[in-house]
């Protein structure tokens, strides 16, 4: 068993109603997103729109965690505090990505694995001391020819097990993310499959590694139909196949199941999630760890204007509510034109 805190940790991020804002996107990542509204990288500007996102009042009501960058766990608010306190203080829990990108896997074309174990031991004692209780590391799976390998499922399922055990030692409860991608003209049934085989290999590896999952969290993949795929899963087979693949794969000692949104639109993340918490009771918290899925209308609303602050405010604000009601199965489509 892990100690108490790891466990009363992992329930907290997926208390009733709440869920993860992911604001750990790498220095080319936000560079990207900047770029769709014309504001320019700088340090500043990435530490303006974070101060935006972790001080918009009344979040602390859905959001029960942050995941932050490297950058991002360093820098401070306006009023000098470092943004893990920025967070601590409204009750909002401080977390961390601290894999090192996914890389081409040698000799499987078309793969990768995730980098990053080496120093783990000693960037998460630090990143403890900065205010850091949880972390996550994705692996990345795709789809297609011949691919995945069993030996790309596998490598990945063992740098996973592998960080998540250092996370327990270091006192902060690992987020596992095996992201079997949307890319590509696969079917729903693929993906299902791809997916049950990711998760059956994670938590036979977690095993393995001695991981106590009830200081854990999943971040997975819905099961989707790939982007270019003629046929379009709707939201009622897109929740029965993702629930249906988690009950056969996760343990329900694991206390909760953040999704990715992917390359979901916000509303479809929203929709798919209320969905999923419609179907009734399930062995494990189904939450949220969106990064797109909560900022991209904060993005377009803010534009690196201070004057927009309060907009983009309000649009976070929005997303993050209607999330919250999907926690609980109860997100209408209402709730999206009149934000009520």
């Amino acid at each position: 068993m892990p100690g108490h805190d790891l466990e009363s940790v992992a329930r907290s991020l997926v208390a009733p109603g709440k869920g993860i804002l992911a604001a750990d996107e790498s220095a080319p990542t936000i560079e990207k997103r900047f770029r769709s509204v014309k504001v320019p990288s700088t340090e500043e500007n990435r530490r303006a729109y974070r101060e935006l996102l972790f001080t918009t009042g009344g979040i602390a009501e859905f959001i029960s965690g942050v995941i932050l960058f490297d950058e991002t766990i360093h820098q401070k608010a306006s009023d000098g505090a470092a943004f893990p306190e920025v967070l601590s203080r409204q009750g909002i829990i401080p977390g961390i990505k601290v894999d090192l990108g996914a890389k081409s896997l040698a000799g499987f074309p078309g793969e990768k694995v995730t980098e990053g174990l080496d120093g783990l031991r000693e960037r998460l004692d630090e990143y403890r001391a900065l205010g850091a209780r949880f972390a996550k590391w994705r692996a990345v799976i795709a789809i297609g020819d011949g691919i995945p390998t069993a030996y790309c499922l596998e490598a990945n399922a063992h740098a996973l097990a592998r960080y998540a055990a250092l996370c327990q030692e270091a006192g902060l409860v690992p987020i596992v993310e095996p992201e079997v991608l949307m890319d590509g003209a696969h079917t729903i049934e693929r993906c299902e499959e791809v997916t049950t085989a990711a998760l059956g290999l994670l938590y036979t590896a977690l095993a393995g590694h001695r991981v106590a999952l009830e200081g854990t969290l999943l971040k997975p993949n819905m099961v989707l139909s790939g982007k270019e795929c003629s046929r379009q899963a709707g939201v009622g087979e897109i929740s029965g196949a993702t629930v249906r693949t988690l009950r056969r794969t996760v343990p329900s000692a694991v206390p909760g199941i953040v999704f990715l949104s992917g390359g979901q639109t916000p509303e479809q993340a929203t929709e798919r999630l209320g969905a999923m918490n419609a179907m009734g009771a399930h062995p494990w918290e189904l939450s949220f760890s969106y990064g797109r899925a909560l900022q991209d209308p904060v993005l377009k609303a803010w534009k690196g204007e201070a004057a927009n602050v309060p907009a983009a405010g309000r649009a976070f604000f929005h997303r993050a509510r209607c999330n919250g009601a999907a926690r609980h199965g109860k997100y209408t489509e209402e709730m999206e034109k009149t934000g009520a």
